[in-house]
């Protein structure tokens, strides 16, 4: 089980569409009709063989929306991790007590979409691509929009609660994976690649994707166009549309 894609919800899509490409030297590989089934509109880009996402709504009263005014604006919004065995995890959700919202079958790849009141922290999705190295969601022929001059993956993602321990451990129920403790004290659940953190809510907007993690090669370079669009910024971080990215 991998981290494979994170995603964020914005009022106005192209701003922070382009403030992420400008910054993290990424590009756009998708813009997937799909998700007007969730009255959205989205971009995909490749951030090495992993993915960032940027949704927006283009209708009234969909769940994006309610979540921008629950959270007071733009931030992180779903999580989504690449299993080998999704008919185990289907199994082991029933087990749990954790509703499926949404699934797919398709002959590349199957996914499901968990109730996020059953979870708590963020939309979670667990995926399975055919062959593992694929990924959809990213659009046919992503890899040739791949960047890795500045950024070359997004290494972990950042979930915060006013209750992180206990968060933590549904999420170790849900994936059935332990949680573990940093030297420093830190709430993480460790996957075969990539990790999910889990911190206390300061900033007054409640529980959800605080932020994610990327392994920069530019940091530099990063920092310097964070700084001349405006952006909050400093050695460790940058917040854009609403989400703290932080420097690894």
């Amino acid at each position: 089980m991998r981290l494979r894609q994170v995603a964020l919800v914005a009022r106005d899509l192209e701003p922070v569409v382009d403030d992420l490409c400008s910054v993290l030297g990424i590009a756009v590989s998708f813009r997937d009709p799909g998700v007007a089934v969730f009255g959205l509109h989205n971009a995909v880009m490749p951030v090495g063989d992993t993915f960032l996402e940027v949704v927006s709504p283009v209708q009234p009263d969909t769940t994006a929306s309610r979540y921008l005014e629950r959270r007071g604006g733009d931030g992180g919004y779903m999580v989504m991790l690449q299993s080998d065995d999704l008919d185990a995890d289907r199994q082991r959700l029933a087990q749990v007590g954790v509703r499926i919202a949404w699934s797919i079958d398709l002959d590349d790849i199957r996914g499901s979409h968990l109730h996020p009141r059953d979870v708590g922290g963020a939309i979670l999705s667990l995926d399975q691509p055919v062959p593992p190295a694929a990924w959809r969601w990213a659009g046919p022929g992503w890899e040739a929009s791949m960047r890795t001059q500045v950024v070359t993956e997004i290494t972990g993602v950042e979930l915060q609660s006013a209750d992180p321990l206990g968060l933590a451990h549904r999420w170790s129920q849900i994936l059935k994976r332990p949680v573990a403790r940093t030297g420093s004290g830190v709430i993480r659940i460790v996957l075969d690649q990539g990790a999910i953190r889990f911190v206390a809510a300061t900033d007054g907007r409640g529980e959800g994707v605080g932020g994610f993690d990327v392994a920069t090669t530019d940091r530099h370079r990063l920092i310097g166009a964070a700084r001349q669009r405006g952006l909050p910024v400093d050695d460790a971080h940058v917040v854009i549309g609403g989400t703290r990215i932080w420097l690894r």
